[in-house]
């Protein structure tokens, strides 16, 4: 079981090399479950018992399931769809001594430098281009080994092994062919896309390591691919919210865009978007406002985003006492300055869940003297009051461009939100 949903979670990731391509495949499963799209644009329709969703930009989905019955309140998960990489920046092309061309790119998010060096590169993301007089958002993947970031050799840079630091702007631009390359970049993403070049208005491209998924380690434990932060959530998420019974809450399967660089978008988790959809569906129900806010105070939230497992060549780095291991458990994790929205209640509404699911779990705390990351729950807390909880599944290498997890963990979160979404 463990492996044939590890192999589901590596073809999922493989089909989503952008926040856009993860949405699409989010999309994708939900029709083929009968779920009805809603645009924000029109007036809804809801019913008791109906299953919809709703995105924004292309790279944010919510999805939710009415229940027949009268509801309790809401039952969500929260996850996000973006990963630390490079963005194509405008007009990409640069040459350099008329022999090569390379692109100018720019940072996405806090990534591990290093690993981006030396690997098959592609291209992927979404074009904007205009069809009988309307914008059209055209998705594109550069489906093969397109671009390098090569390395300098260690005889012109002796330093590299004793702490390099990397520029930006000089170290990192990736390698697009010789000079018969030149202005050819733009025509290759229009024939990924199936579009006119000169028809092309806008674009969100940004590179994707190549590399593919494996299952490994002396007994198979171990999982490795890109964008494990955070699709390996979005996708337990998903799982768990089509094979939950969703009989007594609304239940609402939530994935938020630009978590990496802050969350503060039209379509991040400071947007009034998890608010629209919760204060719209509410209201095409026939209900009041007080009736939604009654709702919230009945409600819960698992905020699940990939937690530190402790590394095992830096043990020292990790807390003392609570310390995650990969194939141990889903992780709760806690922050005194608030960085996480958990709280004694919330923690403990997530642990007698996973009691019930039968799954383990497992305490992450920052080291008292190392200042940790944040993630949306608390920043989504502030749109949409709730109790909540972070929780995350242990991984090692976050934010590298191939990241390691437990080959069992993804099947624990799955079960645990199948009983979230009761």
């Amino acid at each position: 079981m463990y492996q044939e949903t590890a192999k589901e979670l590596i073809q999922f990731i493989e089909n989503s090399p952008t926040c856009f391509h993860a949405v699409a495949s989010m999309k994708e499963m939900l029709e083929k479950e009968g779920y009805t799209e809603l645009k924000e644009a029109d007036k809804w329709e809801i019913k008791k018992g109906g299953n919809y969703y709703v995105t924004r930009n292309d790279s944010s989905l919510i999805a939710f399931s009415v229940p027949e019955g009268e509801a309790k309140g809401f039952r969500i998960m929260a996850s996000h769809s973006d990963s630390p990489c490079f963005k194509i920046k405008e007009n990409p092309e640069m040459t350099v001594d008329n022999k090569y061309v390379k692109l100018n790119v720019e940072r996405y998010g806090g990534m591990i430098c290093a690993p981006w060096f030396d690997r098959p590169l592609s291209v992927a993301g979404r074009v904007i281009v205009k069809e009988d007089g309307k914008l059209v958002t055209k998705l594109v993947d550069v489906d093969r080994d397109l671009l390098m970031i090569p390395n300098l050799a260690i005889h012109m840079n002796r330093e590299v092994n004793d702490g390099y630091k990397y520029n930006a702007q000089k170290d990192l631009l990736p390698l697009f062919g010789d000079i018969a390359a030149k202005d050819t970049f733009m025509k290759t993403i229009a024939e990924a896309a199936d579009v006119k070049e000169e028809n092309i208005l806008g674009h969100d491209l940004f590179l994707y390591n190549r590399e593919k998924g494996s299952v490994w380690g002396a007994n198979e434990e171990y999982v490795s691919i890109g964008r494990l932060d955070d699709l390996q959530c979005a996708f337990s998420s998903l799982k768990g919210f089509l094979a939950g019974e969703k009989k007594e809450y609304i239940a609402v399967h939530c994935v938020l865009d630009n978590e990496e660089v802050g969350s503060g978008t039209k379509q991040g988790a400071a947007s009034t978007f998890l608010y629209d959809v919760l204060v719209r569906a509410n209201q095409a129900l026939g209900q009041d406002y007080e009736d939604y806010l009654r709702y919230l105070a009945n409600s819960f939230m698992v905020s699940a985003d990939n937690a530190h497992a402790v590394h095992p060549n830096y043990t020292e780095k990790a807390d003392p006492v609570n310390r995650p291991y990969l194939n141990e458990g889903i992780v709760i994790k806690h922050s005194a300055n608030q960085k996480y929205c958990t709280d004694g209640v919330s923690a403990a509404m997530f642990k007698d869940l996973c009691n019930e699911a039968e799954v383990p779990f497992q305490t992450f705390t920052n080291r008292s003297d190392i200042l940790g990351g944040s993630t949306l729950g608390n920043i989504s807390n502030t749109k949409v009051a709730l109790n909540a909880v972070d929780i995350g599944l242990p991984q090692l290498a976050m934010h590298s461009p191939y990241e390691t997890v437990g080959v069992k963990d993804t099947e624990y979160l799955i079960k645990a939100a199948t009983k979230l979404f009761c």
